[in-house]
């Protein structure tokens, strides 16, 4: 296919907010819906593998109702001493995340898939994000909770939000990576499939 060819259908498998105002950054007409797909990491699977699984099949699982369709599927966990930390679902769960990243370097991994059905080509990688975490007390982590509420969030944290008051430092190519949906790595692979979101045809 040449380059700046005309993109087919957009579909974000996902129902995560963050992500749906990520991929709206980029001034594309897209949908959105979300995969059932089952999460449970595999015994033994690293953080990175997981990641990268869980995104390709979000796009897989949508793919039979959506044939011609461009899906992205993405999914993220947070590793804290290589084992995987994902989304917390209660508040309970949340105060032992954060205290558990409480002064330390904690790496996120985003696993991005895209799949084109008009081509049939699936691409995936693994944006991976570190960032320094400050020594939080207990009330700290008790009033960004209440707060935030960021039970959906694996790492038990919202960067469009508060998330950036927990922090010191970050370290990572692309900072969208921590909303769920790197966009720099989203753009090299659409490039690859032979779409140019900067040909005038996009605009």
């Amino acid at each position: 296919m040449p380059l700046s060819a005309a993109l087919p259908p957009l579909l974000l498998a996902s129902s995560s907010a963050a992500r749906r105002q990520c991929l709206a950054q980029l001034g594309l007409t897209f949908q959105q819906a979300s995969p059932d797909i089952d999460e449970t990491p595999r015994s033994g699977e690293q953080p990175a593998t997981l990641v990268e699984r869980l995104a390709c099949a979000k796009a897989f699982a949508l793919a039979g109702q959506h044939p011609h369709h461009l899906i992205i599927g993405s999914d993220q966990v947070c590793a804290l001493d290589q084992q995987p930390v994902g989304k917390p679902g209660t508040l309970d769960n949340a105060r032992r995340q954060l205290a558990a990243c409480s002064g330390k370097r904690v790496r996120f991994h985003t696993g991005i898939a895209v799949y084109d059905g008009r081509q049939r080509r699936l691409l995936s990688a693994v944006e991976p994000f570190d960032v320094q975490f400050r020594s939080l007390t207990d009330a700290q982590i008790e009033g960004y909770l209440q707060r935030e509420q960021p039970l959906e969030c694996a790492g038990s944290f919202r960067m469009e939000g508060l998330g950036i008051t927990l922090f010191t430092a970050l370290d990572g190519r692309d900072p969208n990576a921590l909303l769920g949906l790197p966009l720099i790595q989203l753009c090299d692979m659409l490039q690859s499939l032979g779409y140019d979101l900067l040909s005038p045809q996009h605009a």
